[in-house]
C-alpha cells in the first residue's frame, strides 16, 4: 500500500497526514498553530522538523506533496508572494528540503490548484481530464486542470478568477468573497420592504443566510440570484477561453451552490453557444475540508 505525505500549509495552520495512494484514506493527521514557526523567523526549518518525525515514525514514505497559499516560481521550487505568510516569500523551499531530506522527493504547489488536482485522484465522482475548478471563501480561487496536469500560464500562476473584472467596477471576489457576500446581504435587507427572516440590523451571517435560502426565504434567494449572476458571468470567460466544460465548484461558501445555481445556469445559458452547453456540467466538489491535504498528496501521482 504506497502512501503519501500531504501537507497543506496556511496561514494559521500547517496540516499534513499520510495519504493512502489508492483510496485517499488519511491517518496520522497532525495540525500545528504556525504562530510560533513564524515568529521564529525560521519557518520553513519548523516545517522541516515536522516533516523530519512524520518520515522517522514512516520511513516508507518518499514523497511528499506541498500546497501553500500564493504565488511560487513556474518550477515549482521557491515561494514568491504568500500574502498570508508574508516572511517566507522569496524562499527556496523545495531546495532547502531536497538538502535536508535527500532521499526524499517534494513536490509544491499552489493550494487552489492542489485542491482541483485532488478532485481527480481522489474526488467521489469520476471526472474527465480537463476541468475548471472555482473555490468560493474568504476570496475566489480557482484552477484549471488539463490532460490531468495543473494549467500554469505563462510564468506559472494562472487562473487567478477572483481577480477578473466584474460588476461596480470590482473583480469578483470583491463582489462575491465571504465579506462583500454579507456586505450585499446587509445592503440587500436595507432596501427590502417583502417578507424576510433575515435580520434588518446588519448581523446577516452566511450560515443564515443559506438557511433561509433553504426555507424558500425571498431576499436570501435574491441575493444568491445576484452572486450567482457575477459568478456565472465569470465563468463564461474562463469557459470561453479555455475551451473546458466541467466545472467543479468548491470552498467554504459551496454550501450555497444550490442557490447560486440557477442564476449561474442562466447566464451560461445566455452566454455560451449550443458547442459548449451541449456537454457543460457544473458541479459541486466532493473534498470538502480535507481538499487541501488530499490535494498536496495528489502532487506525488505526477
Amino acid at each position: 500500500m504506497e502512501q503519501y505525505l500531504g501537507i497543506d500549509v496556511g496561514g494559521t495552520n500547517v496540516k499534513m497526514g499520510l495519504v493512502d495512494a489508492t483510496d485517499g484514506r488519511i491517518s496520522n493527521f497532525y495540525s500545528h498553530d504556525t504562530a510560533s514557526w513564524r515568529s521564529s523567523g525560521h519557518f520553513v526549518d519548523r516545517l522541516g522538523d515536522a516533516i523530519a518525525l512524520q518520515l522517522i515514525e514512516h520511513p516508507q514514505i518518499k514523497r511528499i506533496g506541498i500546497g501553500v497559499p500564493g504565488l511560487i516560481t513556474r518550477d515549482r521550487t521557491t515561494l514568491i508572494e504568500i500574502t498570508a505568510i508574508p516572511e517566507i516569500d522569496g524562499t527556496p523551499v523545495i531546495p532547502d528540503l531536497n538538502a535536508r531530506f535527500p532521499n526524499h522527493t517534494f513536490f509544491l504547489e499552489n493550494d487552489a490548484n492542489a485542491a482541483a488536482l485532488g478532485e481527480y485522484y481522489f474526488g467521489e465522482e469520476k471526472l474527465p481530464e480537463d476541468y475548471i475548478f472555482v473555490t468560493l471563501g474568504t476570496g475566489v480561487g480557482g484552477a484549471a486542470i488539463i490532460d490531468k496536469k495543473v494549467f500554469k500560464g505563462g510564468s506559472g500562476n494562472a487562473m487567478e478568477p477572483g481577480h477578473i473584472p466584474s460588476k461596480h467596477g470590482k473583480v469578483l471576489e470583491r463582489n462575491i468573497g465571504k465579506v462583500e457576500l454579507l456586505n450585499l446581504a446587509n445592503d440587500m435587507r436595507e432596501g427590502f420592504t417583502g417578507e424576510t427572516t433575515l435580520p434588518a440590523d446588519g448581523t446577516i451571517s452566511t450560515t443564515g443566510l443559506v438557511a433561509a435560502a433553504a426555507e424558500g426565504d425571498e431576499l436570501a434567494l435574491l441575493i444568491f440570484d445576484e452572486v450567482g449572476t457575477m459568478l456565472g458571468d465569470g465563468l463564461v470567460a474562463m469557459i470561453r477561453i479555455l475551451d473546458i466544460s466541467t466545472v467543479l465548484i468548491g470552498g467554504g461558501l459551496s454550501a450555497s451552490f444550490d442557490f447560486i445555481m440557477p442564476a449561474v445556469t442562466r447566464q451560461l445559458e445566455y452566454w455560451l453557444t449550443p458547442y459548449y452547453l451541449k456537454n457543460l456540467v457544473v458541479k459541486r466538489a466532493t473534498l470538502a475540508n480535507d481538499a487541501g491535504l488530499l490535494g498536496a498528496a495528489s502532487l506525488c501521482f505526477e
